[in-house]
């Protein structure tokens, strides 16, 4: 049997880069499709968590409003761009949540920090970490009831100088061989409750319905004689 013999264009550089580029290009478009189609969904989800976050730290008998729906962004303690969830019955908001952020043993560890119009402690939940399992996680109320001691304090009781762990003069305990993270996350309420008494009036400031009265452009009557 005669072999075929391979084209000869086939071994040409430009014919191989230009497969290469085509193969390259079609894998790029199938990405794209897929992050096309499962965005959607995705954020979907994250909307889903936040939800059930955001209910953990502020109770659903407070307030009447989708907590998503309308919220607040303010300047952070850090400069950059602070999203505000405020709870409302009616016009009148009720409570407040948004995410604060110390420094732990093994990273950043993001909270969600609920409170309500008088600045007063409602929840906070423990959003992401890197803590060692099994010591430093024990901030997740899945695994104890440590966080849960913050509900009902507020910036004056204890006062800020005492948002602390004991270790360091304060009025809270830390964990069990593990002070840094308990640290980190007293650092982070304490910022979190700060940033309300800087802007509490914008953040429990009332709503205000725009309403279209058809007198209000209508001008007034003219006086005989005027």
């Amino acid at each position: 049997m005669t072999a075929v013999a391979e084209p000869s264009y086939r071994k040409r550089i430009g014919y191989q880069a230009g497969l290469l580029g085509g193969f390259t290009l079609i894998a790029a478009a199938l990405l794209v499709m897929g992050d096309i189609a499962t965005r959607d969904t995705i954020a979907l989800r994250k909307a889903e968590d936040l939800k059930a976050s955001l209910a953990e730290v502020i109770p659903p008998a407070i307030h009447d409003n989708d907590l998503l729906a309308d919220p607040l962004t303010l300047e952070g303690p850090d400069g950059s761009p602070l999203t505000v969830y405020r709870a409302r019955q009616g016009l009148q908001v009720t409570g407040v949540a948004y995410r604060v952020s110390g420094v732990g043993y093994a990273g950043t560890i993001e909270l969600l920090l609920g409170l309500d119009a008088a600045g007063t402690v409602l929840g906070t939940r423990v959003l992401s970490h890197a803590e060692t399992p099994g010591l430093g996680d024990k901030m997740e109320v899945t695994k104890g009831d440590w966080i849960l001691g913050f509900n009902g304090l507020s910036l004056g009781n204890p006062p800020a100088e005492r948002w602390a762990v004991k270790k360091d003069g304060g009025d809270f305990d830390q964990f069990t061989g593990a002070t840094i993270t308990p640290r980190g996350i007293l650092a982070a309420l304490r910022g979190g409750l700060e940033f309300f008494a800087t802007h509490r009036d914008a953040l429990t400031a009332s709503a205000v319905l725009q309403v279209d009265s058809p007198d209000a452009a209508r001008p007034a009557p003219t006086q005989p004689g005027s």
